[in-house]
């Protein structure tokens, strides 16, 4: 089980890692159930080069398809990303308390 929770993970950061597919994911959160062709059009990509992306995303499992006739459309699926930000929260008291570390030793540097 935690070997798959790791491949998971793994997927998710791996897709996000990509401009295009993080664009696309911004789009789906704010206009859900765009289809293939509308998500492609803004990104002058041809539709093999968007399928490519929807492939990663569908296979790290951040979005679903639907087809209805011949119309795909595209939503967002959050478990992968909530997964994802859980991770991310374990780490930040180690952000926080750098980034609070710096603040004083600027604040010192300038008094």
């Amino acid at each position: 089980m935690v070997k798959y929770q790791a491949a998971q993970i793994d997927r998710t950061f791996s897709a996000l890692a990509d401009p295009t597919r993080r664009e696309v994911l911004m789009r789906l959160k704010d206009e859900p159930g765009l289809s293939v062709s509308e998500l492609a059009r803004p990104l002058s990509l041809k539709l093999p080069g968007m399928m490519k992306h929807l492939d990663v995303l569908s296979d790290a499992g951040l979005i679903t398809r639907t087809k209805t006739g011949r119309t795909v459309a595209v939503t967002l699926s959050v478990g992968p990303m909530q997964e994802a930000m859980a991770w991310l929260q374990r780490y930040e008291r180690f952000w926080t308390a750098s980034i609070d570390r710096l603040v004083a030793f600027v604040e010192e540097d300038d008094a």
